[in-house]
């Protein structure tokens, strides 16, 4: 009896915890709602329903429906003339250093940085948060539902997404791919 109180428990924490984590991802885009200085954009499942309710005219749009069909929500957070970008930039570092999202890839370039991270479940990917700071830049960019990283690219290019373009470089397990001759 006294080993199930201790099993339960310990799983009641280790969901607190996890909960705690997503919290801090969403209390990041909460609390720079109603900043001016900041883009905010949400998009919910019901928008990308509606995407998927037209009839795809060649395969490769059918292939982007099915993709759009597993997504949940997309919230982005952006500026790229805001004064203090990288401090927002190290928040949002900051906010996810303790979670249980991994890193994918992380880029720098100049005085700009950027960072992927995925959260799995199942051995699929459930959630993608990319982070980019500069000078003046600041992107919190947060996917979740199912997501396909090829597909996720393809569609970053039709929103003009900047940075998405990086992820056609990795597989679908992740992993970055070798560089081809």
């Amino acid at each position: 009896m006294k080993k199930l109180i201790v099993i339960v428990l310990l799983i009641d924490l280790i969901a607190f915890r996890v909960n705690a984590q997503d919290a801090a991802i969403s209390s990041m885009f909460d609390k720079y709602a109603d900043n001016e200085d900041l883009t905010k954009v949400t998009i919910t499942s019901k928008m990308f329903d509606l995407f998927t309710e037209f009839e795809p005219e060649d395969p490769e749009t059918k292939e982007l429906t099915e993709a759009i069909s597993k997504l949940k929500g997309l919230k982005i957070l952006a500026s790229d003339s805001i004064q203090n970008a990288n401090q927002y930039y190290q928040e949002a570092a900051s906010s996810i250093q303790s979670s249980n999202f991994e890193e994918l890839m992380s880029v720098r370039d100049g005085k700009e940085n950027m960072r992927f991270l995925i959260k799995e479940n199942g051995g699929k990917i459930s959630e993608l948060l990319m982070l980019v700071g500069g000078n003046h830049k600041f992107v919190a960019l947060d996917l979740y539902g199912e997501i396909d990283l090829k597909q996720i690219s393809k569609l970053s290019r039709g929103m003009k997404i900047n940075g998405m373009e990086y992820l056609e470089n990795i597989d679908k397990q992740g992993k970055k791919k070798p560089a081809e001759h």
